[in-house]
């Protein structure tokens, strides 16, 4: 008998360890600290499916997501520019699923063939500290020329492209601005690093250093500077490269082999709603909603005053791991 009583209580565990995951669910989540934790415990109390989160920028979360693949740690990723959702899909990183809420999302927002959705949209900006540019001689930078200046040099703050979506949006603009040019765009970014206070692995970050005087300008989301200017920063001033800026489109997807699949799908219904999308503001988060029946912040950037490239999110995401690789090695390596 006692063999059959071992077997019994071992099946016991395996129902009672099954059952206790069940209702719970883990997010990579690639917005800010204060955003993720309201969006989880938002969707616990609306769903009553326990969630937790565990904070990481894009290229973070896409290594950690790709070096569990056998075992994931995660069931949803939320947040982060979805250039990284697209390399994640290429990989075979991504559960499709066509949530009931997709018919909601603007057209264009989301990926066609349903491995993720487009949750907010944010521009790209430079986050002006006006106090230590006067004391360099210069006005708020407007150009990415600007940024350039000789005067600013130490003074730049911005992320690494391969650990932080911010930073290669950036790096995607340049890009584009000069007409498909990869080899010119990585020339901009060599003659912008003597400039670059330091590579951060988060692109927010850059408004925090701007915000504290450690840097004089940050390349962030135009959305990150305005929470670190309600945080009480009165020098902080938002502007728009004159050549055009890229944009991010933050995603939403279930993980492929994920824990509770059915759970992270309810996550994703509830992340791509009206009810979710209208609670940025709590949390200090400016970006445009995606959903169609969720107006835009007053103080979220309005496209149709900000002069955008043409930022395809699928070509972008398939030239992802070269052109950060040739990033790393040519300019800078990845902060440690």
């Amino acid at each position: 008998m006692r063999p059959l009583a071992i077997a019994l209580v071992a099946v016991l565990m395996a129902v009672g360890c099954s059952t206790s995951r069940r209702d719970k669910i883990t997010v990579a989540c690639g917005a800010s600290e204060r955003w993720c934790a309201m969006m989880v415990k938002r969707f616990s109390d609306a769903t009553g499916v326990e969630a937790e989160f565990v904070r990481l920028s894009s290229g973070e979360a896409l290594e950690r997501i790709k070096a569990a693949r056998a075992r994931q740690e995660f069931d949803v990723w939320h947040g982060g520019p979805a250039d990284a959702y697209v390399a994640a899909k290429s990989q075979g990183l991504l559960e499709p699923y066509k949530s009931e809420k997709s018919a909601e999302i603007r057209q264009g927002w989301a990926d066609p063939e349903n491995a993720w959705s487009g949750i907010y949209a944010g521009v790209l900006a430079f986050c002006n500290n006006t106090k230590k540019l006067a004391e360099r001689g210069l006005k708020p930078i407007s150009s990415w020329q600007d940024l350039l200046d000789e005067r600013l040099r130490g003074s730049v703050a911005i992320a690494h492209p391969a650990t932080s979506g911010t930073a290669y949006t950036a790096l995607w603009t340049q890009v584009q601005l000069n007409g498909g040019d990869q080899d010119a765009a990585l020339g901009y970014m060599r003659k912008l690093h003597p400039n670059v206070l330091r590579y951060n692995s988060s692109g927010s970050a850059a408004a925090l250093q701007a915000a504290k005087g450690e840097a004089a300008v940050g390349v962030v989301f135009s959305h990150d500077c305005v929470a670190a200017q309600e945080q009480g920063y009165p020098h902080l001033k938002v502007t728009f490269p004159a050549e055009g800026t890229g944009y991010e489109l933050g995603g939403v997807a279930v993980l492929a082999g994920a824990h509770n699949p059915d759970s992270a799908r309810k996550y994703v219904d509830w992340a791509l709603s009206g009810a979710s999308q209208r609670l940025g503001p709590l949390a200090k988060f400016y970006a445009l909603p995606t959903n169609t029946k969720v107006p835009a912040h007053s103080k979220a950037a309005d496209p149709a005053t900000v002069k955008l490239v043409s930022y395809d999110v699928g070509v972008a995401g398939r030239a992802k791991q070269t052109l950060v690789d040739r990033f790393s090695a040519e300019i800078a390596r990845p902060p440690a």
